[in-house]
């Protein structure tokens, strides 16, 4: 292992992380704050975006020697084909786990999805209406069959753009038809992204990077909103619960299983399972007092926000998991999962599942994961990690003490009832608190782990200095899970960080100052909170007049520049705390920070420090605030019911 030259103090905020690092170097296990040191320095060319590799007359490399490459491509055109060829993969993967979802769906509503069935009959039907999709009279599986039709077809070519987009608000609808941005089908923008960026194609950075952001709409607009959707009718829309939250929610006397990865059809059953009283028993005669389902990084969030299951930690603990010495077994399905991870299990007990037909590793127990056989599968796996039990070594079992309480589940669904109450479900009480003040305005913080970076340090320090400000902010993936670490997503956390009028906000409605919102395919439930709050009225026409700003302070997959991307085709300002590898090219570090607003009416910013990334998220919301006119004083005046009528 390389001696590593980063400070453990260095590397996060949390204690649980600190002290399973320290584990690891003291038994000569390396992790990825070692591999990181490994790697120093890294490439500036990459780093840049300036490295071609596309075609095998290369691979080039703009210097000042070399301005072009062999085929006279610039450091524009090679920057943008390069962010390009990640928006299309970031697309991909979050795209393909909707598709798996709606085949699911698909199957259940022709009665072969095994134990799978519809969970929310009202989310369907609603679902239904909103795409046209007739109700009336019919079976809840005939609609379903129509509405997982309805959802694969927004994969694959159409002569019309993709149904989703009607989700977004009308204006932004003209703002896509204008530019030519309205993706006509997830797989022909990826596959045209990978054409244009072919050698020889096309070289124009703007005309690229507008392809770019076409692209990324069918991310955010289609694909994981497919997701979102299919998720809440097959496993029921979530509802805030509270659960426990970082590694010190493993138990020493049970069972522990871990579920990491995205896809939530075998966590489902899995839920189910652990629940099962026969295989209670049988880790009870195995000298276990139950089983402890846990999760790391999306797939955690999944299992929280439905069943309450707690979460063991987010992308970056995945090893450190397993350095605990306390889990049977870790079942893992796509993205994010780590190949070193084999290696860590081979100095412990632990059994690691591969359960995704396309994402195989070396070294591991695999199963092919079948819908019809779903929760037999899941006994199954639980039963092996029962078996697993007896072969813990106790002497090795390092649990960390940290765990921390957490409220997770806001569905828009959620925010409405809560704040309208059950005959007038609306946003409106919301609306009149950032119109008045009270809140300043929205912030999204999203996004990965990354070494790179102090682990979760960003995030919390931007989330404590947005609230501080009367921000109230909504968070989804690792970054949900680093503050609700730091105690961020309890209610009681408003009662001490929250600025005054946004802690009296959160105290009348019972709500914690940061949201968790689900896992990072459910940011599409950010953009129809955004879009929930403008067609509430008084904050504009378009999501780029709303006062809010979205943030990725520690992101690091391709997935993350499909979002960031997503969110800035959507007319909203993004502060990503590292920058995209596009900083070879001026033209096309200029496009995306300043020139873009003009374009969308949103733009990124790269700041790395998380107090002046929420001072310039802050500045953004008042330069809203003040174009939409609310920031001048006004006389408060106590309405009677007969003006209160005529306001509505």
């Amino acid at each position: 292992m390389p001696e590593s030259k980063v400070p453990l103090k260095e590397v996060s905020r949390d204690g649980a992380i600190n002290q399973m690092v320290q584990i690891a170097r003291l038994e000569g296990i390396p992790t990825a704050w070692d591999r990181f040191q490994s790697q120093q320095p890294q490439c500036k060319f990459g780093w840049t975006g300036v490295c071609c590799r596309l075609c095998h007359m290369g691979p080039c490399r703009i210097t000042p020697r070399a301005s072009q490459g062999i085929c006279g491509a610039n450091a524009d055109t090679i920057t943008a084909r390069n962010l390009l060829r990640e928006i299309a993969a970031g697309t991909a993967a979050h795209s393909d786990h909707g598709r798996a979802l709606a085949k699911t769906l698909k199957l259940v509503s022709r009665g072969q999805g095994g134990r799978y069935q519809i969970a929310d009959p009202e989310r369907l039907r609603e679902v239904a209406r909103v795409f046209e999709i007739k109700t009336d009279g019919r079976e809840d599986l005939a609609i379903a069959s129509d509405v997982a039709d309805l959802f694969l077809a927004q994969f694959s070519w159409s002569e019309e753009p993709n149904s989703t987009l009607k989700l977004a608000p009308k204006k932004r609808q003209g703002v896509w038809k204008r530019l030519e941005m309205e993706p006509e089908g997830v797989d022909r923008e990826v596959v045209e992204l990978l054409h244009r960026t072919n050698m020889g194609v096309d070289h124009d950075y703007r005309h690229l990077i507008l392809a770019g952001l076409k692209c990324s709409v069918a991310d955010g607009w289609v694909g994981p909103m497919v997701a979102t959707l299919v998720s809440d009718i097959l496993f029921g829309t979530p509802k805030p619960v509270r659960s426990r939250v970082n590694l010190g929610v493993l138990s020493a006397e049970k069972v522990n299983i871990l579920v990491h990865g995205h896809e939530p059809t075998l966590s489902e059953m899995l839920a189910m399972a652990s629940q099962d009283e026969e295989l209670i028993a049988y880790a009870r005669e195995k000298g276990a007092t139950g089983i402890n389902l846990a999760g790391i990084c999306c797939t955690a969030n999944e299992i929280l926000m439905r069943h309450g299951l707690p979460i063991a930690g987010n992308f970056l603990q995945q090893e450190l998991a397993i350095l605990t010495g306390a889990v049977e077994m870790m079942i893992v399905d796509v993205q994010c999962v780590m190949p070193s991870l084999p290696q860590v299990m081979r100095c412990f007990h632990t059994k690691l599942v591969s359960t995704s037909d396309i994402a195989h590793m070396h070294e591991v127990d695999r199963i092919k994961f079948d819908v019809h056989k779903g929760y037999q599968q899941a006994c199954d796996l639980i039963r092996a990690a029962i078996d697993n039990f007896p072969n813990r070594d106790k002497d090795r079992v390092r649990i960390p003490k940290e765990s921390m309480d957490i409220v997770a589940g806001f569905s828009n669904e959620t925010i409405f009832h809560m704040l309208g109450g059950r005959f007038r479900s609306t946003f409106r009480p919301l609306n009149d608190a950032i119109i008045d003040g009270r809140i300043r305005g929205v912030a999204a913080i999203v996004g990965c782990t990354n070494p790179k970076i102090k682990v979760d340090d960003s995030h919390v320090r931007l989330a404590i200095e947005l609230i501080k400000h009367n921000v109230l902010v909504l968070e989804t993936g690792c970054a949900a899970i680093a503050c609700a670490k730091a105690g961020l997503l309890v209610p009681e956390a408003a009662l001490e960080l929250a600025g005054p009028t946004l802690r009296e906000v959160c105290e009348a409605v019972g709500i914690p100052p940061v949201l968790h919102m689900g896992s990072c395919v459910d940011n599409s439930r950010l953009l129809l909170a955004a879009t929930n709050i403008l067609n509430e009225g008084g904050l504009g026409q378009d999501l780029s007049d709303l006062p809010a700003a979205g943030a990725a302070p520690e992101w690091m997959s391709e997935k993350a520049v499909a979002i960031g991307h997503y969110f800035v085709a959507s007319g909203l300002y993004v502060v990503l705390g590292h920058p995209l590898y596009v900083e070879g090219s001026e033209n096309v570090n200029q496009l995306l920070t300043k020139e873009m607003e003009g374009i969308t009416g949103g733009r990124f910013e790269w700041e790395p420090d998380p107090e002046e990334a929420a001072r310039k998220m802050l500045e953004h919301i008042e330069k809203k605030r003040d174009a939409l006119g609310i920031n001048k004083k006004r006389e408060r005046k106590l309405y009677d019911m007969k003006e209160r009528r005529e306001l509505e």
